[in-house]
């Protein structure tokens, strides 16, 4: 079965794709919200693409577990994502991805330039990959 996640920011949306046994996470691309005039568009071409059969989107959580303008945005989002689509929409908590992924890029002594044009879809797959991990247990 095949999963993609979604990390959905106001300017750009990292996405990652499983494998088709859903056990590893692999960046795919990064929609840029200002480029792309119909993400929902591109998301369902990638849908299709891969026949992926659910969805996981990040939900930031401040550190305290609560939900800040941001987590409210993604849960909007999800819910479109569930309504057009007609798939199951997984909220997965997506606290610390980006820092992790950004140190990962800083060890592997990435330019700053390619850590931005790359650090969304990292961090989709810090996601997904995190997701994969804890249905597989």
């Amino acid at each position: 079965m095949r999963i993609i996640g979604l990390d959905y920011g106001e300017r750009r949306i990292g996405v990652a794709m499983s494998d088709l046994f859903g056990w590893t996470a692999q960046g795919l691309e990064v929609i840029d919200q200002k480029v792309v005039a119909d993400p929902i568009g591109r998301i369902t071409e990638l849908i299709k693409q891969y026949e992926v059969e659910a969805i996981v989107v990040g939900l930031p959580k401040n550190m305290n577990g609560t939900i800040g303008p941001s987590g409210e945005n993604c849960i909007a989002f999800a819910e479109r994502l569930k309504q057009i689509l007609s798939l199951p929409v997984q909220l997965w908590d997506e606290r610390l991805t980006t820092v992790s992924a950004e140190r990962t890029l800083l060890e592997a002594d990435v330019s700053r330039r390619k850590r931005k044009q790359v650090i969304d879809k990292m961090a989709a797959a810090i996601l997904l990959q995190s997701y994969l991990d804890s249905i597989s247990k």
